[in-house]
């Protein structure tokens, strides 16, 4: 199977042209979710769902750069993200192909030159991702570069409408959980979403379908089920996004770079409720907390029993 020719497009507005979740999780599909038999705590049988996880060997050019593991969905925008993100992709790197082979579960990404990532595998960072928590290089290179846009804002309208459809959309999430969910928003829509075993493998897919459809970051919001660690707040200031909201927790890192970058951080935002710890600043309050009602207990749920959806 090749993506051959997934070229990097020129950045263009995309509200007008791109539908709301263009890019959506796919609970039906059988190669992500699987039934498994087992008992409860009571001994008696049951069947439950869980997502599959698989290994995916990512190639640049004929260099073996690492074995990720993934749900297995969409490896052509997983494979160009974390190379982009692990800066082992510069502006000036075309690529002229992504190739997939189900059968040896591996990608290969192919540019137009050779490109000079050898110190980058050399020295690396373990983080505080799960399933693969490995940043090679420099994790701040670039970091001090980016200018987030000032003037971008957040409506909490716009909040509140967005964590509404994010937590009830069909999800591997709801069916199965042990998944961690990213979204890339405008305004109140909600364009892609993605989802994997490790959130930073969520991110990845995002920014590479970004940059292999020519997205511009101008007025994203960024969203995430996961924590909002440092090497989450790197990766969306990487992506020149200059909102990032969670469901979730800050942790005091993440919280210190997002000011440092100018970037607006939100977190625990479920139903009516969220916290703002950077970049308040861009939060327009036009939307009425009372007029939202609390997150119902069932989005909150992490596993699949059918007794547990009543």
């Amino acid at each position: 199977m090749s993506f051959a020719g997934l070229n990097a497009k020129p950045p263009v507005p995309i509200i007008a042209i791109m539908k709301e979740f263009a890019v959506r999780p796919d609970p039906d599909d059988p190669r992500l979710i699987r039934r498994v038999a087992g008992i409860d705590q009571e001994g008696k049988p049951i069947e439950t769902a869980v997502v599959t996880e698989r290994p995916l060997t990512l190639f640049l050019n004929g260099r073996e750069i690492v074995t990720m593991m993934t749900i297995g969905d969409h490896p052509d925008y997983l494979a160009v993200g974390y190379l982009l993100n692990q800066n082992m992709l510069v502006p000036g790197d075309s690529i002229v192909a992504v190739d997939y082979d189900d059968e040896i579960e591996t990608v290969v990404v192919r540019t137009d030159r050779e490109t000079d990532f050898e110190d980058k595998l050399r020295k690396k960072t373990l983080t505080s991702g799960c399933a693969q928590g490995t940043v090679f290089g420099d994790l701040m290179e670039k970091f001090d570069e980016v200018r987030l846009d000032p003037k971008a804002v957040l409506r909490t309208s716009w909040l509140y409408a967005l964590t509404r459809k994010i937590n009830t959309a069909p999800s591997l999430y709801l069916a199965a959980g042990a998944i961690h969910g990213c979204v890339l928003c405008e305004e109140d829509r909600v364009l892609l979403y993605m989802e994997d075993v490790g959130r930073h493998n969520a991110v990845d897919k995002i920014a590479g379908y970004m940059h292999l459809n020519g997205i511009s970051p101008a007025g994203k919001i960024f969203y995430t089920t996961g924590r909002l660690t440092s090497e989450m707040v790197i990766k969306t200031v990487q992506m020149a996004i200059p909102i990032l909201i969670s469901r979730s927790g800050f942790t005091a890192w993440g919280v210190e770079l997002a000011r440092q970058a100018g970037l607006t951080l939100i977190g625990r935002a479920k139903g009516r409720r969220f916290v703002a710890l950077a970049g308040a600043e861009r939060i327009v309050f036009d939307g009425d907390p009372r007029s939202v009602g609390d997150e119902p207990a069932r989005l909150a749920r992490k596993a699949s029993l059918a007794e547990e959806e009543r």
